[in-house]
C-alpha cells in the first residue's frame, strides 16, 4: 500500500526547522525567563507587524484571545454578542465565559456569516459581532463594519483561521477593533503547544488585555482589576519567531496546493472547494462539499488517507448549548455544512503526487458510493 498521506504534517516542518527551535528553546532555557519572558515581548512586536496592526498581546489560547478581547471592549452579563453558527464552539464558549449570550446567525453559500442574517439578529442588547473567518477565508467585512458602525456595535474578529489572509490590502485582524488569533500547533502558524493573541490598534483596549492575562497587575502584587492566567509562555513565543519569517511562504505554498486540488477535482468531475472572489484565503483547510461525506471519509481512511470534518455537529445541536432553545432545522445552512463538508489533508509541504492520490481516491470512493445507492 502506498504511504499514508497525514492531514497536517507537523513532524515534516518541525524537522527542516530543528536546529533553529533548537537554538531557539535553548536559548529560552539559559535565561529562564519563562514567564513574560524576552521573546514573548518580541513576538508581539514582530507579529503585530505582520498584522499591520499597533498592539499584539501573547495569550494562552485562542480562545482565552477572544474572551478577553470582549471583555476588554465591555462585554458582559445582560449583552448579545452575534457568531455564526458554523464555528468551532469555542468561538461561542470565549462568549459565554464573558457572561454574554451568544447569538447564532446561520451563514451564507461561503460557509461564512451572513451578513442578512446578523442585521436581523441585532437587538438593543447586542454589544458585538464576531465574524469569523473559517478556512482561511475572511469574512464579508465592509458589509459586517458598515452594519456595525450605523448601530454603533463592536466588530471583535475571530481570526484564528487566518494568519496572513487579506482583503483589500489589509490584513485579517486588522479590520475589527480587536481581533484574536490562535497559535494551536495546526494552525497556518501554530506553536508547540497552545497560544493565542489579541491584535488592535486601540490602546486602551490592549493595555486591558494585557491586565486580563496577567492578575490585572502592571506590577507585581499590585492588582487593579481582577484579571486571570492567560500568559503565552515564552517558549512558546520562541518556537512562534522561529516559524513567523516562514508564514508568508507557506501560505503562498497552501495556495499552491489549493489550485492544485482545484485542478484535480475539476478534471474528475467533483466540485472543487468555492474560492474567494478577491483571492483573500490562505486555506488553512481545504474544504469540499459533497454528497455521501462519511462513506467517501471512509474509503479515504481504509486508503491510509487522513481527513477532517469541520464541524460535524453545530453549536445550538450541542447539548452545552441546549440552553439556548434552538433545534433542528433553524440554520439549514450550517446544518448542510455539518452534513456535507469534508476537509482534505492541506499542509505547505503536501506533494503535487499526493493531492492527486487524494483525488484518485476520492473518485474512486465516490463512484463506488454511487454504485451503491
Amino acid at each position: 500500500m502506498s504511504s499514508k498521506i497525514p492531514f497536517v504534517d507537523l513532524r515534516q516542518q518541525h524537522a527542516a526547522l530543528r536546529p533553529a527551535l533548537d537554538a531557539a528553546i535553548g536559548r529560552v532555557l539559559e535565561r529562564a525567563d519563562f514567564i513574560l519572558g524576552a521573546d514573548v515581548e518580541e513576538f508581539e512586536a514582530e507579529f503585530a507587524a505582520f498584522c499591520g496592526a499597533r498592539y499584539c498581546i501573547g495569550a494562552s489560547s485562542g480562545t482565552s484571545a477572544l474572551r478577553m478581547a470582549l471583555l476588554a471592549a465591555g462585554v458582559g452579563p445582560g449583552d448579545e454578542v452575534v457568531i455564526p453558527a458554523n464555528t468551532y464552539i469555542a468561538t461561542a464558549i470565549a462568549v459565554t465565559q464573558c457572561g454574554a449570550t451568544p447569538v447564532l446567525v446561520d451563514v451564507d453559500a461561503s460557509y461564512l456569516i451572513d451578513v442578512g442574517a446578523v442585521a436581523a439578529a441585532l437587538t438593543a442588547r447586542t454589544k458585538a459581532i464576531v465574524p469569523v473567518h473559517l478556512y482561511g477565508r475572511i469574512a464579508p467585512m465592509q458589509a459586517l463594519l458598515a452594519l456595525a458602525r450605523a448601530r454603533g456595535i463592536d466588530v471583535i474578529e475571530d481570526a484564528c483561521q487566518a494568519h496572513g489572509a487579506s482583503m483589500n490590502g489589509k490584513r485579517a485582524g486588522t479590520f475589527g477593533r480587536a481581533s484574536a488569533f490562535s497559535f494551536y500547533p495546526g494552525k497556518n502558524l501554530g506553536a508547540c503547544g497552545d497560544g493565542g493573541a489579541v491584535v488592535t490598534d486601540d490602546e486602551a483596549l490592549a493595555d486591558e488585555v494585557r491586565l486580563l492575562r496577567d492578575f490585572g497587575q502592571r506590577r507585581k502584587y499590585e492588582h487593579s482589576i481582577k484579571g486571570g492566567n492567560e500568559r503565552l509562555d515564552t517558549l512558546q513565543a520562541a518556537v512562534l519567531r522561529v516559524k513567523l519569517p516562514l508564514l508568508e511562504r507557506w501560505n503562498e505554498r497552501r495556495i499552491e496546493a489549493a489550485a492544485r486540488y482545484e485542478e484535480a477535482l475539476a478534471s474528475a468531475g467533483i466540485r472543487p472547494a468555492q474560492r474567494a472572489a478577491d483571492g483573500s484565503d490562505v486555506y488553512h483547510l481545504y474544504v469540499i462539499e459533497t454528497e455521501g461525506r462519511d462513506e467517501l471519509r471512509a474509503q479515504l481512511s481504509a486508503a491510509g488517507i487522513e481527513s477532517g470534518i469541520h464541524y460535524p455537529i453545530p453549536i445550538h445541536r450541542q447539548r452545552a448549548y441546549a440552553d439556548l432553545g434552538l433545534g433542528e432545522g433553524v440554520f439549514p445552512a450550517t446544518e448542510t455544512a455539518a452534513a456535507r463538508l469534508l476537509s482534505l489533508p492541506m499542509f505547505p509541504e503536501i506533494q503535487a503526487s499526493q493531492i492527486q492520490r487524494v483525488v484518485e481516491v476520492l473518485a474512486r470512493a465516490r463512484d463506488a458510493v454511487a454504485l451503491s445507492a
